[in-house]
């Protein structure tokens, strides 16, 4: 099953310097039987992206922490994409989560997908506002558009040491 984990840049760096990645209380999302009822039409590859943008925006929660500790911690979004075969389904939480039962060794990483630098003022600007926008507040969910609005960028496994050589 393909698996969206939500990260953080300093997540990505720890990935590739322990060659594996915990994610947070094993939370992933992926395409689900409760994800593909929810959606009245879309292909496989909609509902994946549909599981990957879930991903994404909890990744502006993980930003959001660890801002709350460091100012200087790096505004963008991360999404680890993962092939395993242990996911447990959550629909319980919501229609895509999934529970992995430990950490993904980097060999089932299957692409990393992070913002560009010009997302960055979106992404704070959104990371300020998450909870304010998951409890209904119109302008908050009109500024986690905007950082929406930004697509991620597709790493191949072998190119996250660089790219993050390079931030």
């Amino acid at each position: 099953m393909r698996v969206y984990l939500p990260a953080t840049v300093r997540m990505a760096r720890g990935l590739v310097e322990d060659k594996q990645l915990q994610p947070l209380s094993g939370t992933g999302f992926a395409l689900t039987p409760a994800l593909r009822e929810s959606y009245a039409t879309g292909d496989t590859e909609e509902l994946e992206y549909a599981a990957m943008r879930e991903a994404a925006r909890a990744s502006l929660r993980l930003i959001a922490s660890e801002r709350a500790d460091d100012e200087k911690a790096e505004l963008r979004r991360v999404v680890v994409s993962v092939d395993v075969e242990d996911a447990t389904l959550r629909p319980d939480l919501d229609h895509a989560v999934v529970r992995l039962s430990g950490p993904v060794p980097w060999k089932k990483v299957a692409a990393v997908h992070v913002d560009s630098p010009e997302a960055e003022d979106a992404v704070r600007a959104a990371a300020e506002v998450i909870d304010s926008a998951d409890l209904g507040d119109p302008d908050a969910e009109f500024v986690l558009g905007e950082a929406e609005d930004h697509e991620l960028s597709w790493y191949a496994p072998q190119e996250v040491p660089f790219l993050l050589e390079l931030m």
